[in-house]
């Protein structure tokens, strides 16, 4: 079992970031998105610290070293600021399901920030993957107008390139963190990233002159709950458990796992969202998970 520890690690993964969609789906039209996402980096540093504090005897990562702290950093900033703002703004104009989706870009987007950072080169069956995966999301988000001509778009075009930026700050910010981490305790790993996530966010914050926003968005219970139980399964299980992935197995093996995840929001989204899914978004999403399976299988 211990020979498949990256593995099973990359579908909890993939659980804990279908259940992180959609508690943060509810909670970011409730308290806003840029209110949510410094929110739940507090909370997910504060289930964090605590489990490091029973698992390491450390409540903070002061055994990292500068190599480490830059670019663990560098990766938190790029994941969470730049990527997770506009993956949570995208939730609010085109919904967690479809978000999730266009996020199965995620792993060819690391493919190529690989190639262009560390020199790895792209299969002609990799590329195969990259195209069936784009084509996967294409079918899922466009459809034949009845009795026009041409193609029109079903989702806001703003939200889809929100949740593109998203996925790019994710791919990247994968890449960077395997870097970053080396050998270092994931765990620990993922205390970085969220102080950098969290300094990045409190100053955009202060910036934008938004903090009377967010302690407004502390006394809604509902919103509050939502991003309680996203932040638990994310920034803290979600996030660590990612980079426990990438440690012990292949990063394309783990991040074609993680991408299951417009597969296991379906049944949710249907249950709980009374969403109604076609059958063409259904095998849009398999096509997009096959392309991933092609790009890092090969």
């Amino acid at each position: 079992m211990h020979e498949y520890t990256g593995e099973l690690a990359s579908l909890l993964v993939a659980v804990f970031w279908t259940i992180t969609a959609l508690a943060f789906e509810k909670a970011s039209i409730r308290i806003g998105s840029l209110s949510l996402n410094l929110i739940r980096l507090v909370m997910g540093f504060f289930f964090l610290s605590v489990f490091a504090l029973i698992r390491r005897g450390l409540f903070l990562p002061t055994d990292a070293d500068g190599f480490n702290w830059v670019w663990l950093a560098i990766s938190g900033l790029i994941g969470f600021v730049f990527g997770d703002l506009f993956l949570f703004k995208s939730y609010t104009l085109i919904g967690s399901r479809f978000a999730m989706l266009i996020m199965t870009l995620a792993p060819p987007i690391a493919a190529i920030a690989g190639w262009i950072a560390l020199g790895e080169t792209l299969s002609w069956l990799s590329i195969t993957g990259m195209v069936l995966t784009m084509s996967g999301i294409s079918l899922a988000i466009f459809n034949r107008n009845e009795g026009k001509k041409g193609i029109s778009m079903k989702l806001s075009v703003k939200g889809f390139l929100f949740a593109f930026l998203g996925a790019a700050g994710q791919g990247i910010g994968l890449v960077l963190s395997k870097y970053g981490m080396a050998e270092y305790d994931p765990f620990a790993a993922t205390q970085i990233r969220l102080i950098a996530g969290i300094v990045g966010f409190a100053v955009l914050t202060t910036y934008m002159g938004r903090w009377t926003k967010v302690i407004q968005a502390t006394r809604n219970r509902q919103g509050m709950s939502a991003a309680a139980l996203g932040s638990f399964f994310g920034p803290f299980l979600g996030v660590s458990f990612s980079l426990l992935a990438v440690k012990y197995t292949e990063t394309g093996i783990a991040a074609t796992i993680m991408a299951i995840v417009p597969i296991l929001i379906i049944p949710p989204a249907i249950i709980f969202n009374k969403e109604k899914v076609k059958m063409m978004e259904i095998v849009g999403s398999l096509i997009s998970i096959g392309g991933i399976s092609l790009l890092f299988l090969s």
